[in-house]
């Protein structure tokens, strides 16, 4: 037998359910009674790209900047792990280890799989990145950690499934994403960064460690453990053992000058009794590493070797004892303790490490970089659909691995340097290149084999610069078909607007229909952004209808006046009105909204929804904070990653001059244009049938030649009685209640008013009374508060002169392509409606913002006639969202389906609903059905999460999630309220 051949069935032999493997809570090194067990945790902290990018970090490169190269950590660890057997290693970040893995010999993934099956290197979180918790939509996050946490499993078997969430460094936690670590399986959560005074208040009532109930309508299956842990993610002061560390070594040799035992250990002891007075149990948690440390793994280890040997033989008189460790042999330790734990409910937002030090800018910060990882995923999941309904050549690989890397606390966020923001967006850019092509050869394909039509993919255009009305193909076409796939199960009425230079056009959808279009001037702020980069002078705009989870094409003509006489009757795009100058108010409005604005000064007036017959007295403008740069309270200014304004009051940008441009009305849309300064304007748009309405802003750059930092914000005021209370979401799922200068946990000091009271919006912030509901709906990550009765604010763009002092070294002042200041453009879509109604409203929003429609445009059909086809046998209920269609296998695929609507939000779509996945796909039918956990690298039915004795319950926490076996033949999956159901589908293609 060839050696090759022998390595492989010996690797095999420590596959899944191999005996041999000892992996998890059973691999642990003991622990001692009556003692303080301290466990020692070696760990390094790898982040995936932040002063330099992931590239940089992975092999050494550009050590100017910081000295750091994880292939390096990872040798010296595996050497070390093989001199001793008691020895112990965690690793967090699959993206490095991926990488590192496949550069290894056969040998060597030999040993590290003998390491992960003696658990003696054991993975935790196992996410492609450690995520951000501020600024990432939950979609995106289930994603990201399935990427780490199938490739783990798929290499390393059972033993290759961490059984801890582990998020060290980011700033601040939300309770969405403790929910879906419960619903991945994870046994207990740690994380290293807590509000100073929240910290405080915890060490003094032992309460560092608790059951956190993170969903109540999934209720006690979603409970999980977490620990905020006692010095960060670092070591204990004076016990640093790696390159950059300046403390002493243990010096054991008695017979030399600087021998330092007794020293070495009374200090480590001291500190580990003074740790302990703080926690409940006889064990407590030491993180020995940091960040990118153990290049030196062998300096690590050979002291740590000394310190336990020399601390524990005066464990009799100490009553210390000192043991490698791992977090889920400690979570292990906590559960045998047959403790009662107390409990939260709330989350961990804003946090700040000092009264003046709020972490609430970074939830703005790089708005552009925000924006495009929010769009990215939309192309993403309509990438991954179509790779799994078409056979195609291209891949969504690339924007997977981009998009995983995104979501890491230090690139969504924007707390990267510039160069490393550069490198994401690079990836980002390239991934989506390649999901374009797969999107056009996908449909191409359906269109060629229903019509008999050959279409060539490569003619497309995907307009990636629409926003500011830059398409070549449409701007220098008379004829064109715009082709639209809609990735929601159900079907969706979207605006579809197209740079052009004719004056009027035809728009053709299927089965011969002409569809109602306009033409309109594109606006003087789209092309002083633009520049010279695109030659448009019109849009035309149309409303596409696309069927559930497929497509509709539109033929675009620019008819001759020959033609235009000829045709007759068939309808043409016809000019909007164009109003420049106003004589009173002014009043947009649609089937269901109605806006009116002050005829004098051009800001919004109110809001009425037509059909609940409520109307709202409320004005909307643009303001900004001065960003400190510290005082004579705090050296503190803002930054990055902190906000801190100068004054509570900002400053207005309306100078009590009319604001108002132009106001245009047409059979599509109806749209009031605003100009509040020379670098700052706003669109107003309702769109027909829809039921809110767009502001459109466009920011940048911000000036700067007076010398301030400034952070923009738009603020609605209304009449609406909120009082202090205000709503946001968490990771665009769960709606938390925010009470002005109130937290759950601790008291409330009012160091930073305005800092203090931001939280992160994902997709919505609501405020409401017993009549009316008023929400915002974001494009992308942003920050927010209600800081007075009525009022909602959002941040939209920040420029800042100083760095905050966090690590970055830059200050967060980003230029644009042509070198001045950052332009950035986005939209908010606002509702008014009864609270009833709102939720439904709401919901369904959400969904068609962060999976819009996608569309592209083709000169390849020529005047082939227009054709729509669905994907699916029939739409999915409305409170029901296909969250993941993703191909593992040909014949496998991963399916998640998500019921998107909360207990209590709405009387009918809050009920439980029951799906049937039999004949769903039109291109397969399904063979298999099985249940996976969330991040689909585990068999729902043997997931087996520690049971936790908790205050005021008489049962223990938590209980399983059972699955209902979807079986054969109708595969029914009944989905309840916030339920997210995985499966794996074995597919038989038609």
């Amino acid at each position: 037998m060839a050696y090759g051949t022998v390595f492989l069935a010996a690797i095999l032999s420590l596959s899944v359910g191999s005996s041999l493997a000892k992996c998890g809570y059973q691999s642990c090194n003991p622990t001692k009674p009556n003692r303080v067990n301290v466990h020692l945790v070696p760990h390094t902290h790898d982040d995936v790209g932040w002063l330099k990018t992931v590239d940089e970090y992975f092999y050494g490169a550009n050590n100017s900047i910081q000295h750091a190269g994880v292939q390096y950590i990872l040798d010296s660890v595996i050497s070390a792990l093989a001199k001793d057997p008691g020895r112990r290693f965690i690793y967090v970040e699959s993206a490095f280890f991926e990488r590192w893995w496949h550069q290894q010999d056969e040998k060597t993934q030999f040993q590290v799989k003998q390491f992960v099956n003696d658990g003696r290197l054991e993975f935790i979180n196992g996410g492609w990145s450690m995520n951000d918790e501020a600024c990432t939509h939950y979609n995106a996050i289930i994603d990201q950690m399935s990427m780490g946490l199938r490739f783990l499993v798929n290499t390393f078997g059972k033993c290759g499934i961490p059984r801890v969430a582990w998020h060290i460094d980011p700033f601040g936690h939300s309770r969405e994403q403790a929910s879906l670590f419960a619903q991945m399986g994870f046994d207990g959560f740690f994380f290293g960064r807590l509000g100073y005074n929240d910290k405080l208040h915890r060490l003094n009532t032992k309460t560092m460690e608790q059951v956190w109930h993170t969903n109540e309508n999934l209720g006690s299956p979603a409970d999980l453990f977490f620990g905020a842990l006692y010095n960060g993610y670092g070591p204990p002061p004076g016990f640093c053992y790696d390159r950059g560390c300046n403390d002493p070594p243990i010096q054991d040799d008695p017979t030399l000058f600087d021998y330092n035992v007794d020293e070495r250990v009374a200090k480590f002891t001291k500190y580990a009794k003074d740790q302990a007075a703080f926690f409940q149990t006889d064990n407590i948690i030491m993180t020995m590493g940091s960040d990118f440390q153990y290049e030196n793994a062998n300096a690590w280890y050979k002291n740590l070797d000394k310190l336990i040997k020399y601390v524990n033989a005066k464990e009799e008189e100490s009553g210390i004892h000192l043991l490698y460790s791992t977090p889920s042999c400690y979570v292990s330790n906590l559960n045998a303790a047959n403790k009662t734990w107390t409990t939260k409910k709330e989350d961990f937002m804003p946090y700040g490490d000092a009264p003046h030090n709020f972490w609430s800018g970074y939830f703005v910060s790089r708005p552009s970089i925000k924006g495009y990882v929010r769009e990215s995923n939309n192309i993403l999941q309509v990438c991954k659909q179509l790779e799994c309904l078409k056979t195609t050549k291209a891949s969504s690989e690339r924007l997977r691995e981009a998009m995983a890397i995104a979501q890491h606390h230090d690139a969504v966020t924007g707390t990267e340097k510039q160069h490393v923001a550069d490198d994401y967006a690079k990836r980002l850019s390239m991934g989506r290149v390649q999901c374009q092509a797969l999107i056009s050869e996908a449909i191409s394909s359906d269109i060629s084999q229903k019509t008999g039509f050959k279409m060539d993919a490569t003619t497309s255009d995907h307009c990636n610069y629409a926003n500011i009305s830059i398409c070549p193909t449409s701007e220098t076409q008379n004829s064109f078909t715009v082709v639209v796939y809609n990735p929601i199960a159900r079907s969706v009425t979207s605006p579809i607007r197209l740079p052009v230079n004719q004056a009027t056009y035809t728009v053709m959808g299927p089965n011969g229909t002409t569809v109602s279009s306009q033409i309109q001037d594109v606006t003087a702020s789209t092309k002083s952004v633009r520049r010279d980069r695109g030659s448009a002078t019109k849009e035309l705009i149309f409303m596409a209808t696309i069927p559930p989870m497929g497509y509709t094409t539109y033929q675009v003509t620019a008819p001759s006046m020959n033609m235009i006489s000829r045709l007759g009757a068939i309808r043409h795009s016809r000019p909007a009105t164009t109003i420049n100058r106003v004589d009173g108010d002014v009043i947009i409005s649609n089937e269901i909204l109605s806006l009116s604005f002050d005829g004098i000064t051009g800001l919004l007036k109110s809001m009425t929804n037509l059909g609940s017959n409520i109307s709202n007295i409320m004005t909307q403008s643009f303001y900004w904070y001065e960003s400190s740069t510290g005082n004579n309270v705090s050296i503190q200014g803002s930054g990055a990653y902190i906000f801190r304004p100068n004054k509570s009051v900002p400053y207005p940008l309306f100078d009590g001059t009319s604001v108002l441009v132009k106001v245009v009305k047409g059979d599509v849309v109806q749209e009031v244009q605003q100009q509040f300064t020379p670098w700052l304007s706003q669109v107003v748009r309702l769109y027909k049938g829809q039921s809110a309405a767009e502001f459109t802003w466009t920011v940048g750059p911000i000036p700067i030649g007076d010398g301030l930092g400034k952070e923009i914000i738009t603020r609605f005021d209304t009449n609406i009685q909120s009082g202090q209370t205000f709503y946001t979401d968490s990771n665009g799922r769960q709606m938390m209640k925010r009470v002005l200068y109130q937290r759950e946990d601790y008291p409330y000091v009012n160091s930073e008013p305005v800092a203090g009271n931001y939280y992160p919006i994902n997709s919505r912030i609501i405020i409401n009374d017993t009549m009316s509901q008023f929400t915002v709906m974001t494009d992308r990550s942003q920050g927010g508060s209600s800081l007075s009765n009525g009022s909602v604010e959002i941040m939209i763009h920040r420029r800042i002169l100083k760095d905050d002092n966090r690590g970055v070294g830059e200050p967060l002042n980003e230029t644009g392509q042509f070198g001045d200041g950052l332009m950035v453009r986005g939209t908010h879509t606002v509702s008014l409606a009864t609270p009833k109604k709102a939720a439904y409203i709401q919901r369904i929003l959400g969904e068609e913002i962060y999976m819009k429609p996608y569309f592209y445009v083709s000169t390849a059909m020529g005047n082939q006639s227009p054709v729509s086809s669905s994907f699916i046998s029939q739409a999915l209920p409305a409170n029901v969202h296909l969250l993941t269609l993703e191909q593992l296998k040909p014949n496998i695929l991963l399916l998640r389906l998500e019921h998107q609507f909360e207990v209590g939000d709405d009387k009918a779509f809050s009920k439980p609903v029951t799906v049937s996945l039999r004949d769903l796909f039109k291109p397969f039918g399904i063979s298999d059905v099985e249940e996976l956990s969330l991040s689909a690298n585990q068999v729902l039915k043997s997931v087996d999460r520690l049971q936790w004795k908790i205050e005021g319950s008489s049962t223990t926490t938590p209980q399983a999630f059972k699955p209902i076996p979807a079986t054969a033949p109708d595969f029914n999956v009944t989905l309840n309220p916030m339920d997210i159901r995985t499966f794996n589908v074995t597919v038989s293609r038609h």
